[in-house]
């Protein structure tokens, strides 16, 4: 087997070198490479690196004397995240990493969070943790594509349990970099949100009229991770154009859900001066995690069981006004051109009448305040239908057309 691939092992290498010699050496018995990184602070590893903690210090532009002597464990941390993470950006560049792969407890999760965000979509990015899927990691830290794994007795010291662990991670990341398709940008892309097929309907007519106009589009699951997929993508300015029509994350964060993708959502495309049609596809509902009991706030209203993970609440009058005012005052932060669709009949398939969601004095609520609230230079387009009906993709059409008549939208891949 070639040694094809090369893996940039991350940790403490004062305290966890057992560990990650375990882990290095299960990555090369499978014909990896292996580039090692030490972010420890305090002491030395038991054998050199090949990066060495003073190197990612001074990556940091600062030194391990300066860290040792802030004489606090999270900000000598910090420094070391901003160089470990600054290195790894410098190392993929050079063409010297395919991937990489950290272990640690919080300290040394939140360290490698940062490292896996510093690599673009498609570079492997794996991190073995005391606490992954654990809810102390927000939305917003996670690179779109970070694989993570438990590391099940893993907090002090080597044994058989841990070792299940790291050999499930060596073999990932390890397969990951010779498996991986990276992205080909052949083409410009669209990025698109959407709450499923059955909810919002409008992708299965867009897509297709898109690509025939020569653009790719990739279609975001708009339930917290996927936003902030989208979110992220956008600010890197990875889309020619953005139709952000499920922008509801935005209003679970302002209610307090859990499914969210953090406080920036609506303002990735507006960071990169990426044209973007937003629409209010499912804002008049809030999620929450269907296993856990609604907050008492909430109790009272419609409901909706999408299944056992996830479920929906309806907002009131005065709460959809305070998201549309959101809406408005986020479509008026971008420097790019912005253009809002508001369908007065419903911007869901639940809210039609007769299904669980139908609250029409509310719907017209929001449907006043967002017309208040977007103003000029941000484009308005108040249409008499519902967000499923034809009229809806046309007119998203027509303005996505017309931009690219005008060369707002450029055909040339990003």
């Amino acid at each position: 087997m070639t040694q094809d691939k090369t893996i940039l092992v991350i940790g403490t290498y004062d305290t966890k070198s057992d560990e990650l010699d375990y882990l290095t050496k299960a990555i090369q018995g499978q014909g990896g490479k292996v580039l090692t990184m030490d972010v420890s602070v305090l002491g030395d590893p038991a054998m050199p690196t090949d990066i060495s903690k003073h190197q990612v210090a001074e990556a940091a532009n600062s030194s391990i004397d300066e860290a040792i002597d802030s004489g606090d464990e999270n900000t000598a941390m910090q420094i070391m995240a901003r160089g470990s993470s600054a290195l790894c950006q410098m190392l993929h560049k050079a063409g010297r990493i395919d991937g990489m792969i950290a272990m640690g407890g919080s300290m040394g999760t939140d360290l490698a969070l940062d490292c896996a965000r510093a690599l673009p979509l498609g570079v492997p990015k794996y991190i073995i943790s005391t606490i992954a899927f654990s809810t102390l990691i927000p939305a917003e830290r996670l690179a779109t594509d970070t694989q993570m794994i438990l590391w099940a007795g893993g907090l002090y010291g080597l044994n058989s349990v841990c070792k299940a662990s790291l050999s499930q991670a060596a073999g990932a990341v390890l397969g990951a970099a010779r498996a991986v398709e990276m992205p080909t940008q052949k083409k410009p892309m669209v990025g698109m949100t959407s709450l499923g097929s059955s909810c919002l309907k409008y992708m299965k007519v867009l897509k297709p009229a898109l690509e025939e106009r020569g653009f790719e589009v990739a279609i975001f699951h708009a339930t917290g991770m996927g936003g902030m997929a989208f979110e992220n993508l956008a600010r890197e300015g990875a889309f020619a154009c953005v139709m952000d029509f499920a922008p509801q994350e935005m209003g679970n964060h302002m209610m307090g859900s859990s499914v969210n993708s953090g406080p920036n959502r609506l303002r990735g495309a507006a960071a990169s001066k990426t044209p973007a049609i937003i629409a209010p596809g499912c804002v008049d509902l809030v999620d929450f995690p269907g296993w856990q009991p609604f907050p008492d706030q909430f109790s009272d209203r419609s409901f909706h069981a999408h299944n056992r993970l996830l479920a929906s609440a309806t907002l009131n009058a005065e709460e959809r006004r305070q998201v549309a005012r959101e809406i408005g005052a986020r479509a008026l932060e971008s420097k790019a051109p912005v253009h809002v669709i508001s369908p007065k009949q419903g911007v869901e398939e639940w809210d039609k009448p007769g299904e669980p969601a139908h609250e029409p004095q509310s719907h017209a609520a929001f449907v006043e305040e967002l017309s208040k609230f977007v103003q000029p230079p941000v484009g308005f387009t108040e249409l008499d239908c519902h967000i499923n009906d034809a009229q809806f993709c046309e007119t998203a059409l027509a303005i996505f057309d017309e931009w690219l008549a005008q060369g707002i939208v450029v055909r040339k891949a990003n």
